[in-house]
């Protein structure tokens, strides 16, 4: 039988252990660098934490983390509102908007489907995309989603949903590799996807 730690410590390695990316050895080098960090220090990564629960929020638009909604990106009357680019993730905005290549806007799922997680169309956000789409401002969708097996089954479920609209519907470049994500692809690579993006 493996031996745990007692009470709050090994508590907190279960909770950190929970947390996406981290394993049980990682969660415990973080609990116990937590352990020898000072009692202020403790206590500012508790604040940020719940500052982030009490304010962080998903635009009403475009479905991306913000304090205020609509968010910037959506605010931003200089951004190409004839263009929206569909992400799985707020993170994937982010990743997008490092390479300065995109001028456009969002649109977040909140996830792909994915039938081994019970992930279906009906539990992203398609219908919001779909509302928004009914604008005459929309020329184009791109379609930037993971290159795995999701994201793959999602582009292909919205590109046939989208292809008897009067929009172009595009995807990202090859350039990506396939089984990663966006989030750990470098700026060039993802620039370059995002410029030499093609027709679905």
């Amino acid at each position: 039988m493996a031996v745990a730690y007692d009470g709050a410590i090994q508590q907190l390695i279960d909770d950190f252990a929970r947390l996406p990316g981290i394993g049980p050895k990682g969660a415990q080098r973080i609990a116990f660098y937590l352990l020898g960090v000072d009692r202020q220090e403790a206590q500012e990564l508790a604040d940020a934490i719940m500052t982030v629960k009490d304010k962080v929020r998903f635009c009403e638009i475009c479905g991306n983390v913000c304090e205020t909604s609509p968010c910037p990106i959506c605010e931003d009357p200089r951004r190409d509102r004839s263009v929206i680019c569909v992400v799985e993730e707020p993170k994937d905005v982010m990743s997008i908007e490092r390479t300065r290549e995109y001028r456009g806007l969002y649109h977040v799922l909140g996830g792909a489907i994915d039938p081994m997680s019970n992930v279906g169309p009906g539990d992203l956000r398609i219908p919001e995309l779909l509302g928004r789409l009914k604008s005459d401002q929309v020329t184009e969708v791109i379609l930037a989603l993971d290159p795995n097996i999701e994201g793959e089954a999602t582009t292909t479920y919205l590109a046939r949903l989208l292809g008897p609209l009067d929009i172009t519907v595009t995807r990202l470049a090859s350039g990506l590799p396939v089984g990663s994500d966006l989030e750990y692809a470098d700026e060039v690579t993802l620039g370059r996807a995002i410029t030499g993006r093609r027709g679905v």
